[in-house]
């Protein structure tokens, strides 16, 4: 019986996807190559390691003992190639990070500057995605780490909380309701509202939101839909009507003050945000980026720390 690292690595992400048609996706493969690889893995173990149906793939009692021994091996590998180039060289190389509107614009920028004194040589390359859209990268391998709003049902994937944030409902300074900080939920799904797009962890965690309160999103009085922040507070301040965005994402606008903060009654619109990569891809720079954020970001120089709740201490 002979197996290789290729091998294990192609069973391991089959047993994690349940389809072998994503897996040679995600590995940049074939699907016969990706059947082919399982099909000899199985004859040289003498024994069968998926129940094969037409849309997915489940692992027999044989397969969970090996993708538990793959896991195993797998997390040694990585271990072990990190601990080789810590021997052999610094930290370095460029660090691809994919984070969603908010988190990118607002808060990550915060922490580049004093991350880059530690590490000169890593040279950071930030994109802006939404939270599928980062997803879809990462499983690509196109981004090494994100950061996103929201989580997400991905066991491939180590999704850790890094800070508590808080949603406000923002309105123009010249709006009647602007005279109290509580709006009702019937004033609510009476005001039009400009809502953020699909697939936006601001607009997942306002809609679960409202929905645990026993209110139904699909009443808001939609006007717009905008991908972007930027434009969505132009509309507000302009008096198109009202939106719930980060309260990172308005610091300004609510200081000087050019828009309004309100909230509804009884209702707490919070939500933790994510950091999201997968182990065995993250490189040395992406960890120390990782730990560098848990480390700072508490820090009360930071203006994000002056007005949002507490961070998530790091376990």
């Amino acid at each position: 019986m002979l197996l290789n690292f290729t091998q294990l690595e192609i069973f391991h992400t089959a047993a994690i996807k349940k389809n072998f048609s994503e897996t040679a996706k995600t590995l940049h493969m074939s699907q016969p190559s990706v059947s082919m690889y399982i099909q000899q893995l199985e004859e040289s173990l003498n024994t069968v390691l998926f129940k094969r149906t037409t849309k997915k793939i489940y692992l027999t009692p044989a397969g969970e003992l090996l993708f538990q021994s793959a896991e195993a091996i797998l997390n040694k590998v990585h271990d072990t190639r990190k601990q080789l180039q810590q021997l052999s060289e610094s930290i370095h190389g460029n660090l691809i990070i994919g984070a969603s509107l908010t988190i990118g614009e607002h808060i990550l920028p915060y922490l580049f500057g004093a991350f880059k004194q530690q590490y000169p040589d890593v040279t950071i390359v930030l994109k802006i995605y939404n939270s599928e859209q980062i997803i879809k990268k990462l499983d690509n391998g196109e981004i090494h780490l994100g950061f996103i709003e929201s989580m997400i049902s991905y066991p491939e994937f180590v999704q850790e909380p890094f800070m508590e944030d808080e949603l406000v409902i923002i309105s123009s300074c010249t709006k009647p309701w602007t005279k109290n900080e509580y709006i009702t939920p019937e004033q609510l799904f009476s005001i039009p509202f400009i809502i953020r797009e699909k697939g936006s962890g601001t607009r997942q965690v306002m809609e679960e939101t409202l929905k645990q309160n026993q209110l139904n999103p699909a009443k808001l009085q939609t006007i717009l839909e905008l991908e972007n922040t930027e434009s969505i507070k132009s509309a507000v301040e302009s008096g198109m009507g009202i939106s719930i965005l980060s309260k990172a994402a308005v610091q300004k606008e609510l200081t000087l003050p050019s828009l309004h903060q309100l909230s509804i009654d009884d209702i707490t619109l919070q939500r933790s945000l994510y950091s999201i990569y997968k182990k065995h891809q993250i490189p040395l720079s992406g960890e120390a980026f990782l730990q560098f954020v848990q480390e700072h970001i508490t820090d009360d120089r930071l203006p994000f720390n002056h007005f949002s709740p507490s961070p998530i201490p790091h376990q």
